[in-house]
């Protein structure tokens, strides 16, 4: 299965949430979900009685979706949060923050997590002086990320650090914008993770 490429505002709508991937707009009230907070589809609007099957599925590729990640992958980090001392769906969640695309958007030098990804990919973004172009690079306690000398003079970059200011940052990062850089001061724990996805029932799911 290759990614997704349609239109990402669908997806919100079939999650019945806002998954924040357009970015700015997803701020406006040219939002697709505040117009038509109803699946897409010609059924969209049918009301369906959902199984507890379907709920946890759906709690799933919610989380999937918020991240940007393939089926393959994000059952690849459930069974190394399987393998994990502590709750798997914490250690599930914490890995998926730790992902350097995530970093880079939490930094806000991101509009979106797909942004993101894309900054990283064209090797934007380097981790403790050394570049890094691997979205699914996992970042560990200590860990500096910064924008690399070459990029730093982009108008993009400092486009998107200048809108970044006053922007809420997770109690695991340190950010300073002045110098295009974060530390990691610590793992992500669950109370610091503001993604609206209820870990368990993917636990549950995967564990059928």
């Amino acid at each position: 299965m290759a990614r997704y490429t349609g239109p990402v505002c669908r997806l919100c709508r079939r999650e019945g949430i806002k998954l924040f991937l357009k970015g700015e707009r997803c701020y406006t009230k040219k939002c697709p979900i505040d117009r038509r907070s109803y699946a897409p589809g010609q059924h969209g609007q049918v009301k369906k009685k959902i199984s507890e099957y379907g709920i946890q599925l759906r709690e799933k590729q919610r989380a999937r979706r918020i991240y940007g990640i393939l089926e393959a992958q994000f059952r690849r980090y459930f069974e190394e949060a399987e393998r994990t001392r502590g709750i798997t769906g914490e250690a599930l969640l914490s890995m998926l923050e730790r992902r350097l695309d995530n970093v880079v958007y939490r930094m806000g030098l991101g509009a979106s997590r797909a942004q993101a990804r894309q900054l990283v990919r064209h090797g934007h973004f380097a981790v403790n002086g050394r570049r890094v172009s691997i979205p699914s690079y996992s970042v560990k306690e200590g860990d500096v990320i910064s924008v690399v000398e070459k990029s730093r003079n982009l108008e993009l970059i400092k486009s998107l650090a200048e809108s970044a200011r006053g922007r809420a940052v997770p109690g695991w990062l340190e950010v300073d914008l002045e110098n295009l850089r974060a530390r990691v001061t610590h793992l992500p724990r669950r109370d610091e993770i503001d993604v609206p996805i209820q870990e368990h029932l993917i636990v549950e799911l995967y564990s059928r």
